[in-house]
């Protein structure tokens, strides 16, 4: 019964995850004006700040356990931001999220290698399922060029190396901390980076750039305490719903087009979430 409860946190958790992530893409590609390198600052720099009101009431979270897998996580994770940050401003946002919603694909085979994960058969069968709900959804919009497509599949891969190596790490270094250290090594790589190349905001375009570091941070602790939960191979699947919200506030802020193959393509996710979820379930009864 526990690790059926666990597995529940950890779905709802990933799936707030997803929410807060696409909320975080929707306002990336709301200042395209300023240089890719100043976004992915206040990306972390917001991180570093809300974290340290943590740390000042509890030290422990500067202890790190694992300090290579810490360091891997950081490496992985900052250059999938880079490339998806990228693929944004290149691409149609709903076009951008499809490609990074690939990584559960890099989640799945790295799960399987590195953390001897068992990998049902079911758990391919639906994540195929949601895959072909994805290009439903997108059909009408997809017309990719080469380049940014690259830089999007590869921000995938990145991105689910930074999931699997976040899964491992559960073992030996809490969400906070994990957290913490990513924004903060984020943080210092990017900042000389963005000297060079600023562009000062105005008050509201200030506010957005915050934003995009608010909505980052909440995502990444939903994201990371979900993996504490349940697998990252059952939990993957759900990271789907990020473009499903994406969709939405499409409509919501700019007026986007709701299409049929839009409601189709979101009745196949849902349909394979919850195949994916009732196996889960059921094998764990």
């Amino acid at each position: 019964m526990n690790l059926i409860n666990n597995k529940y946190k950890g779905i709802f958790l990933i799936i707030m995850s997803a929410l807060f992530f696409s909320l975080m893409a929707t306002t990336v590609k709301s200042v395209n004006m300023f240089p890719l390198v100043q976004k992915v600052f206040f990306r972390n720099f917001i991180g570093v700040i809300i974290l340290s009101l943590f740390i000042f009431k509890d030290k422990t979270i500067l202890k790190i356990n694992n300090k290579k897998l810490v360091f891997a996580r950081c490496a992985f994770g900052l250059t999938g931001v880079f490339l998806y940050y990228k693929s944004i401003s290149l691409l149609n946002l709903s076009e951008a999220v499809v490609l990074n919603k690939l990584s559960p694909f890099f989640v799945i085979i790295l799960s399987a290698i590195v953390l001897k994960e068992k990998i049902k058969i079911t758990q391919i069968i639906a994540i195929f399922i949601a895959l072909i709900g994805l290009l439903i959804l997108l059909k009408p919009q997809m017309n990719i060029d080469i380049y940014p497509a690259v830089l999007g599949i590869l921000g995938a891969m990145f991105a689910g190396s930074a999931y699997t190596t976040i899964r491992y790490l559960r073992l030996f270094d809490s969400p906070t901390t994990i957290a913490f250290y990513f924004c903060l090594t984020s943080t210092i790589i990017t900042f000389p980076l963005m000297l060079s190349d600023f562009v000062i905001p105005s008050a509201f375009e200030m506010i957005r750039l915050c934003a995009i570091g608010v909505f980052a941070l909440i995502a990444q602790l939903l994201m990371t305490n979900a993996y504490h939960f349940a697998p990252a191979s059952e939990l993957s699947i759900y990271t789907y719903f990020n473009i499903v919200f994406s969709t939405i506030l499409g409509v919501l802020l700019w007026s986007e087009n709701l299409t049929i193959s839009f409601i189709w393509g979101t009745l196949l996710i849902f349909i394979a979430g919850f195949i994916n979820f009732y196996t889960s379930h059921k094998n764990n009864k």
